[in-house]
């Protein structure tokens, strides 16, 4: 008996702006050390970085003939997906996009295409009585607001006993108001500007519309110019309010009963979504509780959700957050 492993073929890999380097690398060279031949297609927001990795990639020895460039918006990609000659997808972005590039995969003629995909998440941080005020409203503040909110495991719902939410609240907010927005370059700054024009209004009519008809709890200020998103912190009365991963520093919180951590979890679990996770609690009790019963593929505990490093702690999600293997590990 002989076990032989070989490549694919040739695999698209279509990368995300959020982290320009580390996924276009990550799956570029994942893809090619499995045995395959690569067409990259990076965010169309974020081609240069992508440009300059290829170009050293090619000066340390990989063959041109094996490492394809092939910058361009999302018409590249669906048609990468549509190619018959491709016999692999690794995609990280929205969730949306991935449905699209799943059903044009199954679609096509031929051998069964595996897509590997990385996608979004209403991410949720669970914080009991017990938890130290001090430390979730830095780990809410880091995991909500830094990078301006646009990770892909960046904090969107914050569940807070409400014996204690009073107090969390305020702190998390007083946190907030202390950050620093602006140029990126300058040290001093912890919050620079959203990807472009279009996600900003987006973000700004979600803004809108929780203004209207939920409690606003803190509102940061932006300066007059630039693609900048002010931190925001929303009061819902309900989780179900949200119901799709907003991709910005907005932060929306629903308190909850010590009785009422199943329907929490269930809530949670309801969504579909399941990418990254927090739980805040000093009782091992309510922590393997939480972990045990919910499929998310990055559980953090008694910290920030946003510091999975690459190359040591590997990531994905479940459900519509994604296929399962790990990018990035």
């Amino acid at each position: 008996n002989t076990l032989q492993l070989r490549g694919r073929g040739v695999f698209a890999a279509i990368s995300p702006w959020n982290f320009p380097l580390a996924i276009f690398l990550g799956q570029v060279t994942a893809a090619l050390m499995a045995g395959n031949a690569v067409v990259a297609k990076p965010a169309e927001q974020t081609p240069r970085i992508a440009a300059e990795a290829v170009r050293l990639l090619h000066e340390a020895g990989i063959p041109k003939t094996v490492l394809h460039l092939m910058p361009g918006d999302g018409h590249i990609g669906a048609a990468l997906a549509a190619h018959r000659d491709i016999a692999g997808v690794v995609f990280t972005g929205s969730t949306e996009v991935a449905r699209s590039i799943n059903r044009t995969l199954a679609a096509k003629d031929g051998p069964i295409v595996p897509l590997i995909a990385e996608t979004g998440g209403i991410n949720v941080m669970i914080v009991d009585a017990t938890a130290l005020p001090e430390q979730v409203a830095d780990d809410v503040v880091t995991s909500a607001f830094r990078s301006a909110g646009q990770r892909c495991s960046a904090l969107r719902l914050l569940f807070v006993q409400e014996d204690v939410a009073d107090r969390m609240i305020e702190m998390i907010a007083g946190a907030a108001r202390e950050l620093k927005i602006g140029d990126p370059s300058d040290p001093a700054t912890h919050i620079g500007p959203v990807i472009d024009r279009e996600a900003k209004n987006r973000l700004e009519a979600h803004i809108t519309r929780m203004t209207r008809q939920t409690r606003l709890h803190f509102a940061g200020k932006v300066p007059a110019s630039g693609n900048f998103v002010a931190p925001h912190i929303f009061e819902l009365t309900d989780a179900r309010e949200l119901t799709e991963e907003v991709f910005g520093p907005i932060l929306h919180v629903v308190r909850y009963r010590p009785s009422d951590l199943g329907a929490v979890l269930q809530s949670i679990d309801d969504s579909g979504y399941g990418l990254t996770l927090g739980v805040h609690s000093r009782i091992d009790d309510t922590i393997e509780t939480i972990v045990d019963r919910l499929q998310v593929g990055n559980i953090y505990v008694n910290r920030n959700m946003i510091g999975a490093v690459v190359g040591v702690q590997p990531f994905g999600g479940h459900g519509l957050s994604g296929t399962g293997p790990k990018a990035g590990g």
